[in-house]
């Protein structure tokens, strides 16, 4: 064979070759089973889209904007509240092999306000934010130390932690007893050393009762308190200011029991129960009546649809699902 003849046979192989191999050679192969796997594709990437796109409406119209904190004319510090959003992508992932809407898929992520409680001006905080449905116990400790046992195996019963507030002094002559709460799982905070009027007292006094708390709490207790009550309620601008200073927020209440007055048990609390309300604070002390109704409050609030926990729990951001 001539070399012209060579030269021509190659040069139809390398034609034909790419002439099969095209795209537009395999486009042009009519096979039912590719036009039917081409149109299940297609189905397919648009009902997904049709899902992504109802996810997306379902998350603008069930979007919670958070809630700054607040200084209140009335309630004063006001904790902030996280609001909530759909997460989109994560939802999406958990209905697209089934390929429909299900509302019970849906996640959701948490949106943290502008304004934080630690961002305000020194203010006592009496309750926690209102949009959020959640009651805490503050229990004030000085005294009453037969009635404590009592309350700790009703709190255990509920699997409830709560909040102590500890005078420095009570807790200098009872560290067995107070380690007892700590050990218990409950949060513990500053009470002043030995249950002063703190509206009378200056700025260095007021440090010296807290400062002396702190200290002895810390010694016995290895914890260092963020939350401070005045005994008695009693404060003014300084006591505020100088438990800010001491990295420490002042604590009042929104419901009292009034226990130390010894009010019938079923009175104080049907009386405590019907005022607690979102984010109330509820205020009691180691007494005869609290041991006794202690188990009823808790489960007429739990009853009312209330998480109860700590301070902390409740001034936090976090909601509650």
């Amino acid at each position: 064979m001539g070399k012209r003849s060579i030269f021509g046979f190659v040069l139809f192989l390398t034609v034909l070759i790419l002439t099969l191999g095209s795209p537009l050679a395999a486009n042009d192969v009519k096979s039912p089973k590719a036009d039917l796997l081409r149109n299940r594709s297609s189905a397919s990437e648009n009902a997904d889209t049709a899902l992504y796109k109802e996810i997306q409406a379902y998350g603008e119209k069930s979007k919670i904007d958070p809630v700054d904190a607040k200084v209140d004319r009335v309630w004063k510090a006001i904790p902030g509240y996280n609001g909530r959003m759909v997460d989109i992508e994560k939802s999406y992932k958990n209905m697209v092999q089934e390929g429909k809407f299900d509302e019970n898929k849906i996640f959701y992520k948490e949106i943290q306000p502008k304004i934080h409680l630690e961002d305000l001006e020194p203010e006592p905080v009496y309750r926690g934010n209102p949009e959020k449905p959640m009651v805490a116990l503050l229990i004030n400790v000085a005294w009453g130390n037969e009635y404590i046992p009592t309350m700790l195996e009703v709190l255990e019963k509920h699997k409830l932690t709560s909040t102590f507030f500890f005078d420095g002094s009570w807790v200098k002559n009872n560290p067995e007893l107070a380690k007892s709460i700590k050990n218990a799982g409950h949060e513990i905070g500053n009470h002043a050393y030995s249950h002063p009027d703190l509206s009378g007292y200056s700025t260095a006094q007021t440090t010296e009762e807290l400062e002396k708390t702190n200290d002895v709490i810390q010694e016995t207790l290895g914890v260092k308190p963020k939350w401070f009550a005045p005994p008695s309620g009693s404060f003014n601008a300084n006591t505020v200011q100088v438990a800010r200073q001491l990295g420490m927020q002042t604590i009042l209440w929104t419901v009292d029991t009034v226990d130390w007055r010894k009010p019938e048990t079923w009175e104080m609390v049907n009386r405590v129960v019907g005022k607690v309300e979102n984010g109330s604070m509820i205020l009691m002390h180691p007494t005869q009546p609290t041991a006794e109704g202690l188990d009823k409050i808790i489960t007429d609030v739990k009853a009312k649809g209330y998480e109860l926990g700590t301070v902390s729990k409740l001034m936090s951001e976090e909601r509650i699902n």
